[in-house]
């Protein structure tokens, strides 16, 4: 009888421990998922505030609230963090994730974006007008996370535009809906698109980098794009 107890038990402290070692490695890998998550939030904001160049390993994981070493059990070099964390900032998007959304409005997106405080607050930024002049120069890798990040954005925008302000990029009078003027009035979304986010993007590097000298130089490029950007998708075939 008690064999039989003592069998029992074992048994059942047995399960119990497997029960724990199987909790707690759900709860390592949780653990671990967010570690890896917390990296690369800091990464993505501290790259964008001060560069690709100037931010160290210690300035990540010290900010992500990790030692210096557990970096490198979650990435397995300093460039995969740069790339993974690079397209994690092209989560940022001036256009919605999903497309049109009721009450969008392209001014005030383009308010948004040429404003002070996007200006001030490159860390929750746009990464194209933080980082495009540091992934021009880091290599092929890169510029491939770049080049999908801004073509979809790129591609969201277009749809924005043909969305809410189709007249914008159509010449006027177009009332002809064959394949073939669809396929030209994508384009000439795709076309549009291109050029007021390049445009946002230059007016918003040039802002920074004349705020600290001349912030009426910078406040005055800063309204000068929005109001131009704006006149110009109000303008019909312009």
């Amino acid at each position: 009888m008690i064999g039989s107890v003592i069998i029992s038990t074992k048994q059942h402290f047995a399960y119990d421990r497997n029960q724990y070692e199987a909790l707690s490695m759900k709860v390592s890998k949780a653990q671990a998922a967010e570690n890896r998550q917390g990296i690369l939030d800091a990464a993505a904001r501290l790259y964008r505030e001060r560069g690709l160049t100037g931010v160290g390993v210690a300035d990540i994981t010290r900010d992500a609230g990790l030692t210096h070493g557990g970096l490198y059990r979650h990435f397995e070099s300093k460039d995969a963090l740069v790339r993974e964390a690079c397209a994690r900032a092209f989560d940022w998007s001036i256009a919605p994730l999903d497309g049109h959304t009721p009450n969008t409005n392209v001014a005030d997106r383009i308010k948004s974006y040429l404003s002070p405080q996007h200006r001030d607050t490159p860390g929750s930024g746009c990464p194209a007008a933080a980082l495009a002049v540091d992934a021009a120069r880091a290599g092929p890798e890169l510029s491939q996370v770049f080049a999908e990040g801004i073509e979809r954005n790129i591609q969201r925008f277009a749809q924005l535009l043909a969305d809410t302000a189709p007249a914008a990029c159509a010449p006027a009078g177009t009332t002809d809906t064959t394949d073939a003027a669809t396929t030209a009035t994508a384009a000439a979304h795709r076309a549009r698109a291109m050029e007021v986010l390049a445009t946002m993007v230059g007016g918003l590097v040039l802002a920074r980098a004349t705020a600290a000298a001349q912030p009426g130089l910078s406040e005055e490029i800063l309204t000068t794009l929005q109001r131009q950007l704006i006149h110009l998708l109000d303008t019909p075939g312009a």
